[in-house]
């Protein structure tokens, strides 16, 4: 008998997403009994807010909820994303260069997949959020990592930019507020990126999940409001998950020119069709109904944020930038490294976290997952108790 044929290359060659990956195995010991705190998962910890979730209650009182409509979405919910870019991106545009998708991941990918041809260059941040590398391999692209350490508040400039460049860069990835580290690039950092963008021709793939998300009074300026010339070369990936606890309602979108849009509205034709309309009737509540329980949220994650901050830098050895934006810590911990606890001498942050797991019986993402070892990415998207005992371990143990 022939042997069977092999299986497709290019997805074996995909790994599977760490941040998910840590998460699953701290639920997975929680369940087993062992009292795990877990910093792995972006993910807030709050419920929907109420009238969201009636808003999707009533739709599916609506029997044109249960039929297919426009795969890009349906009108009034796009509609409504142009309003929100205009109110917080700056950039005005019409309807038809918007398409909403399952979440943000399948906005990035389709991002990718209409600008990416095979062998071009994407210029990547790091440290980054761990799908951009395996969404850009995807679309047959090469990543090149760009990256700017804990003294630099984990910022790339235009010179790390410009030296990295070459003839097959295309495409750039730009993040603010940043997963994993929180950093929020300045107007003028941002206006001076964009513009160097724009005079080498080069695609940006900007992600805004986390732009309302931001404290001390910082304001994650979109790219294509410091530099409108941008626009035509852009596209804007953003969704509900983050600003209103709706992870689990999959609804993201894409913005960008009418051609790129053209090109991710046919993949999407054939990959998905509509997004669900009970969670599209969701998502449109949100972002036209009251904000305040939204603001609620940015204000606790401001307390939990400058918490988390304060008692990390309690640890010697642990160096932590103060994140202006999103959910997430991302302390150097090189100091730690090389280091003998409890018996074992990590010299990772992978080993360190295992460390951590298995010592203090905390769950968090070592920097591998982002970029280079020596960092460890904490989310303190949970509730303020769990947040403080979690850092009171790691203290105890690195004492």
């Amino acid at each position: 008998m022939t042997q069977r044929a092999s299986l497709s290359r290019k997805l074996s060659a995909i790994a599977e997403s760490a941040t998910l990956k840590v998460d699953a195995k701290a639920k997975s010991l929680q369940a087993a009994g062992r009292p795990v705190i877990s910093y792995a998962a972006g993910e807030p910890d709050f419920a929907t807010p109420q009238f969201i979730v009636d808003a999707a209650a009533e739709a599916l009182r609506d029997p044109a909820n249960f039929r297919y409509t426009p795969a890009a979405g349906l009108p009034v919910l796009r509609e409504a994303i142009a309003a929100k870019t205009l109110r917080d991106s700056g950039l005005e545009v019409e309807a038809s260069r918007i398409i909403v998708t399952n979440g943000g991941k399948q906005a990035v990918y389709q991002a990718f997949q209409a600008v990416v041809n095979p062998g071009d260059e994407v210029l990547l941040p790091a440290p980054y959020w761990t799908t951009y590398p395996e969404a850009i391999a995807l679309a047959d692209g090469v990543p090149v990592e760009v990256f700017a350490g804990a003294e630099q508040d984990y910022k790339v400039t235009v010179e790390q930019l410009e030296a990295a460049r070459t003839d097959k860069t295309t495409v750039l990835v730009f993040v603010s507020p940043s997963n994993p580290t929180g950093a929020v690039y300045t107007p003028e950092e941002t206006e001076a990126i964009g513009e160097w963008a724009v005079e080498h021709g080069i695609w940006i793939i900007s992600d805004e999940i986390y732009q309302n998300l931001t404290y001390e009074g910082a304001r994650a300026v979109s790219i294509v409001e410091s530099v409108p010339d941008a626009a035509s070369q852009t596209i804007l990936v953003n969704g509900v998950a983050k600003t209103y606890a709706m992870t689990g309602w999959r609804v993201g979108w894409m913005v960008g020119p009418q051609d790129a849009i053209r090109l991710a509205a046919n993949l999407q034709s054939h990959l998905s069709s509509n997004v669900n309309n009970i969670a599209q009737r969701a998502a449109l509540a949100a972002l036209t109904g009251p904000q305040t329980e939204s603001e609620a949220f940015r204000v606790a994650f401001d307390r939990r944020r400058q918490l988390i901050t304060a008692e990390l830098a309690k640890i010697d050895g642990v160096t932590v930038p103060n994140p202006l934006g999103a959910f997430y810590v991302y302390p150097d911990v090189r100091g730690l490294l090389g280091r003998t606890w409890r018996g074992k001498t990590p010299t990772t942050s992978l080993e360190l976290a295992d460390l951590i797991l298995d010592e203090a019986e905390v769950a968090v993402v070592p920097g591998e997952a982002f970029g280079p070892s020596g960092y460890l990415r904490l989310s303190y998207a949970l509730g303020d108790e769990a947040l403080l005992e979690g850092v009171r371990r790691m203290q105890e143990l690195f004492a």
